[in-house]
């Protein structure tokens, strides 16, 4: 049986759903019905575009809540919702839905931007590709972790979360087929890892330095 791990890239598509939100009412209201889909790409899917608008806010909700409704106090609530704590996205989706109400509860109006600047849903197809390449045991990462590409690192260590039973990554998922003390290590050094406040490239940096340690 081949265990090796097979090296994959990716790149996320994005698919307009045509749902818009005009005021923060209607923010509350689309998030509730929305695929997940939408969940996914607006909080995972700036890590993998070409964009350096708000680089302080990790997603699209807090983005959207700073630049078009001006409320920083909403911005900052929605910043720090970490979506790689949560189960799975509808457990994220009901988290944000709270700090969405909250807010509206506290409001004495309700906000409204130009019809220009509507928050637009998006959803996100992954599209995987095969590299070609194998590595058949974990001494042989550390050299191909700083050859991977954002893709890869994307798909084998966030989007793999949502892939496997367990939300683990695909490095710590393929530890388990080896019974050595160093795989046990990596992985402990592995899980201490938040991909989320942080960049791919960083990430894969942090990655690099586990391996080579």
């Amino acid at each position: 049986m081949d265990t090796s791990f097979v090296v994959k890239d990716c790149a996320l598509i994005s698919i307009a759903t045509g749902e818009e939100a005009q005021n923060l009412r209607e923010l509350s209201d689309r998030v509730k019905m929305v695929p997940t889909g939408c969940i996914y790409y607006h909080f995972w899917g700036g890590m993998l575009r070409s964009s350096f608008d708000e680089p302080e806010y990790q997603n699209d909700f807090a983005a959207w809540a700073w630049r078009c409704l001006h409320d920083n106090r909403l911005a900052e609530r929605l910043a720090i919702i970490d979506p790689s704590a949560y189960q799975d996205l509808e457990a994220l989706r009901s988290e944000l839905a709270d700090v969405i109400d909250e807010r509206l509860a506290e409001s004495e109006h309700v906000p409204w931007v130009r019809s220009g600047q509507r928050f637009k849903f998006i959803r996100s197809q992954i599209v995987v590709f095969d590299t070609g390449i194998r590595i058949t045991h974990p001494s042989e990462m550390a050299e191909q972790i700083a050859r991977m590409s954002l893709g890869s690192i994307f798909y084998h260590f966030i989007d793999a979360r949502r892939r496997t039973g367990q939300g683990k990554n695909d490095f710590v998922e393929w530890f388990t087929s080896f019974d050595e003390a160093d795989c046990i290590k990596l992985t402990r050094r592995i899980n201490r890892i938040d991909p989320y406040f942080t960049t791919l490239a960083a990430l894969r940096r942090e990655l690099e330095a586990v391996f080579t340690s």
